[in-house]
């Protein structure tokens, strides 16, 4: 396994920016532009699982990045409830609505993952010297 250097190497960044973009991209016109309180909830949720996996990856601490990928799983329930809500509003089509959800199974698959790993990990261990001493 290859260890991700970056948050932008983790697969469940990745797939969460593409359930972000692919929210954005169902909202930009029709039912679902008009509704503008559907609207800023799905894409606010579709935008906090990416932004949770990052901040959680840039903490550097296995527990704390367990939490924030704990808040990332919430936000990626939270857009497949907004997503069901979509669909049964008409808001979009049955192919849509199918891609995304797949998607984020897709992501919640790879979120429980990471996070069982990072429940494995413990905290990091203390730099005996110092991380400003070398």
């Amino acid at each position: 396994m290859a260890v991700a250097q970056r948050f932008e190497d983790l697969i469940v960044w990745q797939l969460a920016v593409r359930i972000r973009d692919g929210v954005y991209r169902l909202t930009e016109t029709g039912g679902a532009f008009s509704d503008f309180k559907f609207r800023d909830q799905i894409r606010d949720s579709a935008s906090s699982a990416p932004r949770n996996i990052a901040e959680g990856f840039l903490r550097y601490d296995p527990p704390e990045f367990a939490q924030f990928l704990k808040v990332a799983k919430g936000s990626l329930g939270e857009t497949q409830n907004h997503l069901l809500h979509g669909k049964e509003e008409h808001y979009f089509s049955e192919q849509e609505f199918t891609d995304l959800w797949r998607l984020t199974c897709r992501a919640l698959r790879a979120a429980n993952r990471l996070h069982a790993y990072l429940r494995r990990c413990g905290r990091k261990k203390p730099d005996p010297l110092g991380s400003h001493q070398k």
